[in-house]
């Protein structure tokens, strides 16, 4: 007879997954000891939020539910900021948490804590399996839910007598009781695209704005035939980015306003909005008078039905798979494509505007080196195929309103909830996900603290992930807002030494070096590729407000 943990991997196997994160516990040896036996890739992590971060990276990257396991009590409360981080980003997480005998439950037993109730506010669905036999339904129960409508996280607990039981119940066959991927809905082809479509043809000033509901949907080349198609600017964010390159001629960059000023402009005098798969929320001013005009007209595109219209009044809504919804719009737009609006020039001369104004930041030598200068050289040292995973804070702000989004789920960034720390443990996901791929970490020396032990994992996993870390002893952005809401008076808690971020690396096994000058990064960045090794490149750079801050303080001026 099976026993619990033999069924828990099978029905994972079934279920089209063969990749676990974790960080090794006594509640989990059992089933962690059956995952090895099958072939599953078992990926050791140093911290429990780490492993669940990764997962969600997983996910996201592969866009399928992913898998985490991590021993319960303080394990658990461990990997809940990465659950939160999952299931606001979208992101189809199973985060599994083993946990004391369930006869010990409500007993003042060892490490005894409500763990379903402390995931439940931050995930869709959460449960605890009462016994081994139940398994196959609950983990597949948890594989639909993540997947279904807009995606998220869910959680089972699994006491660990419960993963070492046997039970009559057989393994699971090939048959499959909840579907492997989400509902698409339908799109009316004779009514809604035409509608949608005229509109646009009338529009004088349209603009589309996609986000990662195109990603989700595997949208990019529907996306790109549409705007093609419309010769329509489209505006890239969140996994959008790299969806369609921001070399091709019709993309305009980022549609954050925080770091593309261009659309300051550009969404003012723009008359039509096309949202596609994008909630209109903080990064888009909630759809306010901040960043969009009163009289100014919003079609959206979700295949979450309670984000259309949230923030922003419609003149309409479609409830649908966003490429769904694009492919019908492009048959309903006609077989030739619209000749180019006179608009079109101007949203690319803004565009050229920003660019010049940031390369002109860039053209600053002096030292420490100005984050602009070191991305100007960053930018002409890196591969084309780089993947980028993305932090927070001020360096890696200077870095997305520089550097182009090229490459279709290249661009991992840290989600609705803002978790700075995570583009550590994403890179080793970016990395599994990509042997072979070039990427690249950016991030700044506070963010970087996190989750440091995690340049362990890419060492012992042989990922070869170049890590820029822009130095400027601080929490740069906080610094910033600090400065500015005290009209320079000294700053509390930003300070922090200047340590050499690239010894560490070295120390776990992997290389690096101190960048400190603009003529030393390209021949560091050729090293650090070439290294075959994790590579860490300790970059001294002195702070300056980005784009995104300059943005964050103006807007708390006007508030």
């Amino acid at each position: 007879m099976p026993n619990g943990a033999e069924l828990f991997v099978a029905t994972a196997v079934e279920l089209g997954i063969d990749t676990v994160f974790t960080l090794v516990g006594d509640h989990l040896n059992e089933v962690l000891a059956v995952a090895a036996r099958s072939g599953m890739r078992v990926v050791d992590m140093r911290h429990e939020s780490g492993v669940a971060h990764a997962a969600d990276a997983w996910a996201r990257i592969h866009r399928r539910p992913a898998l985490s396991l991590v021993t319960g009590g303080p394990g658990h409360t461990n990997s809940l900021t990465g659950l939160a981080t999952a299931n606001l980003a979208g992101s189809p997480l199973i985060a599994v948490s083993g946990s004391r005998p369930s006869t010990m439950a409500h007993r003042q037993a060892f490490q005894d804590i409500d763990q379903v109730g402390m995931a439940r506010p931050v995930v869709k669905w959460a449960a605890e399996v009462p016994e081994a036999g139940e398994i196959p339904r609950y983990l597949r129960q948890a594989y639909a839910t993540a997947n279904a409508g807009r995606r998220g996280c869910v959680h089972l607990t699994v006491p660990v007598d419960v993963m070492t039981a046997q039970t009559a119940q057989p393994p699971p066959g090939d048959r499959l009781l909840c579907p492997k991927a989400p509902f698409l809905r339908r799109v009316d082809r004779d009514v809604c695209p035409r509608s949608v479509v005229e509109m646009l043809r009338e529009a004088e000033r349209p603009v589309v704005i996609a986000g990662s509901g195109v990603w989700w949907a595997g949208a990019e080349e529907a996306l790109r035939r549409f705007v093609e198609q419309t010769s329509l600017p489209l505006y890239t964010i969140t996994m959008a980015r790299g969806t369609v390159s921001d070399d091709h001629p019709l993309v305009m960059g980022y549609a954050d306003p925080a770091l593309n000023y261009a659309v300051h402009t550009a969404f003012r005098e723009a008359d039509l909005f096309l949202v596609v798969g994008k909630r209109i929320d903080y990064r888009l001013a909630m759809g306010g008078a901040r960043l969009f005009p009163e009289g100014a007209r919003f079609i959206q595109i979700d295949v979450h039905e309670e984000e259309l219209g949230l923030n922003r009044p419609l003149e309409v809504g479609i409830c649908a798979d966003a490429r769904v919804a694009l492919e019908a719009m492009t048959e309903a737009a006609g077989p030739e494509p619209w000749a180019p609006r006179p608009w079109l020039a101007r949203v690319r001369e803004l565009r050229d505007e920003w660019l010049a104004r940031l390369a002109e930041q860039g053209r600053d030598e002096s030292g420490p080196m100005h984050p602009a200068a070191f991305f100007r050289e960053l930018r002409r040292a890196l591969p084309r195929d780089v993947l980028y995973s993305w932090d927070g804070g001020d360096f890696a702000h200077w870095g997305r309103a520089t550097l182009e989004a090229r490459q279709a789920g290249g661009w991992l960034r840290l989600g609705p909830l803002g978790t700075i720390g995570s583009s550590l443990p994403n890179s080793v996901a970016l990395q599994l996900a990509h042997p072979g791929r070039p990427v690249a970490m950016i991030t700044g020396d506070g963010a970087l603290g996190f989750y440091l032990a995690e340049m362990d994992s890419l060492v012992r996993h042989k990922l070869p992930v170049v890590l820029i870390v822009g130095n400027d002893a601080g929490w740069g952005l906080e610094r910033e807002l600090q400065r500015s809401a005290t009209r320079g008076a000294a700053t509390v808690a930003c300070e922090l030494q200047s340590a050499r971020y690239d010894l560490i690396m070295r120390g776990f096994g992997g290389g690096g070096e101190t960048v400190e000058r603009l003529d030393e990064v390209a021949p560091a960045v050729e090293r650090a590729f070439a290294a075959g090794v994790p590579y860490c490149l300790n970059v001294k750079i002195r702070g300056v407000r980005s784009p995104f801050t300059e943005w964050q303080i103006a807007g708390k001026k006007k508030g």
